[in-house]
C-alpha cells in the first residue's frame, strides 16, 4: 500500500437556500444544531422545523446532547439534532459535532447537509465544527485486513453557512489533519526511515516543495552527535533529518516575508533503547512520530492556502532501538551547536533528536520556530490526553498560544520556563544533563533542555503533544489517533497577531 493516503474529500457545497423540499428529500442525513430554547418559530425555514420542534419538546435535550428521527421520504433521511448553549466554546462545539456525525455516518450516507438554527449568531462556527467532524470521520485510517468490505464514501457535504466561512481553509485543515493521522497510524515495519524519506520526496515533487535530506554521513560532518547517538542502535543506516521548504507564490516586489520553522519529532519506533521500556509502554510506540506528521501536514496546509510565510519544515526521522551499538547512560555527546550532553536515560531520546534539529533549523534565522513532539509522559500525567502542553521563550507568545488553543478547540496549557529549573540539569562533566534522574517535572525540564539549542534571537514555542492519542478520540475526531496540533497551529499562524508579539514588522500575515 502507499505510505500516503489517496482518499478524496467529499465535495463541499454552499447551497443558497435552507434544506427543504426536493433538496431535503435527496439527502441521506441532515445534522442541525439548535439552541436550548429553540421554538418552531425560531426554526422556520429550516426544512423539517415542525418535526425538530416536536423532538425538542419530547426529548427535553440539554446542551451537549443530541437525538435523531427519520423523515418519511423515499431516502428515509436521518435528521440528527444537537443542542448547543449560546456562547459555547470551540471544544464544546467540536465535541457535540463529533457525537452527531458518529450517528449520521453510521448509516454510510453519500450526501449529508449541515446546518444551524437560523437564529444562532455563531452559525458559521457551528457548521465549521460539523464539517470538521464529517471530514475527519469519513476518512479511513490504514488497515491491513485480508478481506475488506467495500469502502462507503461520503460524496457530498452541503454547508449551510455564509460566504464568510472559508471552505478552502476548511478543506486544507482537514487534509492536513487526516494526513497526520494516517502517517501516525502506520505500523513501524511499513513506515520505516527509508520509506518515510521516499514518501517525502514524492510529496515534495507533487506539491512543488523543495526537499533536502541530511543522512547520517552529512549529519556526522555537521557534528550532529545528539541525533546520531539515538540513531546508533538502528539496524540500518537510513536515519536522517529532512528539510522541506515552501515559499509563498504571491510575492510583492521588495516585500519581505517572515520565515517560520516547523520542527517535528519523527521517532518511528521507540524501544527505549538501553533503558528498555516495559511491554505496555512500548506497545504503541509507532505513534512516537506524531510530531513529524503534524509538522508535515501543517506545512502542506500553509502551502495549499498560499499563506504569507516562508516555511521550512524539519523532520527528525529515526528509530530508538536496543542493540550492541545503541547509546548508553553516561555517554557524552556533542550537538551541532557545540553543546555537550551527558546522557542519563536512553528513553529520553526525543529531546536528543530534536536538539540537533532545532539547532540546524535556527541557522536559517527564522522569526519563529514551532516544534511538535510526543515528548514526555510527565505532560500526559499533568494534563491527561485532553490538552497538550506548550512552552515558549517569549512571554508575549504565551497568551497567543492559549488563545489559539481556545479558538481552534485544540486546547493547550502554557507551562513555566523559568531559568532556575536549569539547576536540575547541571552536569559536572558536560554542558547539560539530558534529563534529571528523577522524573518530576520532566515536561518542564525537557523544554529547558531544548531551549539550549534555540538561539535567544529566535522566538520559539514547543508543543508537547500529550493529546496526540486518546482512547476513544478527542473532540470531533473519533479515532484514538487524533492529529492534534494542526488546527491549533493554523489558528496560531493565521488568526493570532503573531508579529507584534515577536517584535517584528516585516509583513502582516
Amino acid at each position: 500500500m502507499s505510505l500516503l493516503p489517496d482518499q478524496p474529500l467529499p465535495a463541499l457545497r454552499r447551497p443558497a437556500v435552507p434544506p427543504s423540499g426536493a433538496r431535503l428529500a435527496s439527502l441521506d442525513a441532515l445534522c442541525v444544531v439548535v439552541s436550548p430554547d429553540s421554538t418552531a418559530a425560531a426554526l422556520r425555514g429550516l426544512g423539517p422545523s415542525a418535526e425538530i420542534a416536536a423532538l425538542l419538546e419530547r426529548e427535553r435535550l440539554k446542551p451537549g446532547k443530541w437525538a435523531t428521527f427519520t423523515l418519511a421520504n423515499p431516502r428515509q433521511t436521518l435528521v440528527v439534532v444537537g443542542v448547543l448553549a449560546v456562547g459555547a466554546d470551540a471544544f464544546t462545539r467540536l465535541s457535540l459535532a463529533g457525537d452527531m456525525l458518529r450517528s449520521a455516518l453510521s448509516r454510510k450516507p453519500r450526501r449529508v447537509a449541515l446546518a444551524a438554527a437560523p437564529s444562532r449568531r455563531d452559525a458559521d462556527a457551528v457548521v465549521e465544527a460539523l464539517a470538521a467532524a464529517a471530514l475527519s470521520q469519513s476518512f479511513d485510517l490504514p488497515a491491513f485486513l485480508s478481506v475488506r468490505a467495500p469502502r462507503a464514501t461520503l460524496d457530498e457535504l452541503d454547508l449551510h453557512a455564509s460566504p464568510a466561512l472559508d471552505l478552502e481553509r476548511l478543506r486544507a485543515a482537514a487534509q492536513a489533519a487526516n494526513l497526520a493521522r494516517w502517517l501516525t497510524s502506520l505500523p513501524p515495519n511499513v513506515l520505516d526511515a527509508a520509506g518515510y524519506r521516499s514518501a517525502l520526496e514524492g510529496l515534495a515533487r507533487d506539491t512543488g516543495l523543495t526537499m533536502q535530506w541530511y543522512g547520517e554521513s552529512a549529519l556526522r560532518k555537521l557534528g550532529a552527535g545528539a541525533f546520531l547517538a539515538v540513531a546508533a542502535g538502528n539496524a540500518h543506516r537510513d536515519a536522517g533529518i529532512a528539510r522541506l521548504s515552501w515559499e509563498p507564490r504571491a510575492r510583492k516586489r521588495g516585500a519581505a516575508r517572515p520565515r517560520i520553522a516547523l520542527v517535528g519529532k519523527g521517532i518511528l519506533f521507540d524501544t527505549g533503547g538501553t533503558n528498555l521500556k516495559p511491554h505496555r509502554s512500548m506497545l504503541d510506540m509507532h505513534t512516537d512520530m506524531a510530531g513529524s506528521a503534524v509538522a508535515l501536514g501543517l506545512l502542506l496546509a500553509l502551502a495549499r492556502l498560499d499563506a504569507p510565510w516562508s516555511v521550512d519544515c524539519w523532520l527528525a526521522i529515526t528509530e530508538n532501538r536496543i542493540g550492541p551499538t545503541a547509546y548508553r547512560p553516561q555517554d557524552i555527546v556533542r550537538a551541532c551547536n557545540g553543546t555537550t550532553i551527558q546522557v542519563i536515560h536512553t528513553d529520553a531520546e526525543g529531546r536528543m533528536a530534536l536538539a540537533d534539529t532545532l539547532a540546524l533549523a535556527a541557522r536559517r534565522e527564522p522569526q519563529l520556530m514551532l516544534d511538535f513532539a510526543t515528548l514526555t509522559g510527565a505532560c500526559v500525567f499533568a494534563l491527561t490526553e485532553r490538552k497538550s502542553g506548550v512552552f515558549t521563550n517569549r512571554p508575549a507568545l504565551a497568551p497567543l498560544l492559549e488563545a489559539a488553543g481556545r479558538d481552534s478547540g485544540e486546547r493547550v496549557v502554557c507551562f513555566p520556563m523559568d531559568a532556575d529549573y536549569d539547576a536540575d540539569l547541571q552536569s559536572k562533566v558536560a554542558d547539560v544533563l539530558q534529563c534529571a534522574v528523577e522524573g518530576k517535572g520532566d515536561h518542564i525540564l525537557a523544554a529547558r533542555f531544548l531551549s539550549k539549542f534555540v538561539p535567544e534571537s529566535v522566538a520559539w514555542a514547543h508543543v508537547d503533544l500529550s493529546s496526540a492519542t486518546r482512547s476513544g478520540g478527542l473532540g470531533h475526531v473519533a479515532t484514538d489517533i487524533t492529529g492534534f496540533g494542526v488546527r491549533f497551529a493554523l489558528d496560531l499562524l493565521l488568526n493570532q497577531p503573531l508579529l507584534g508579539a515577536l517584535g517584528g514588522k516585516r509583513a502582516t500575515p
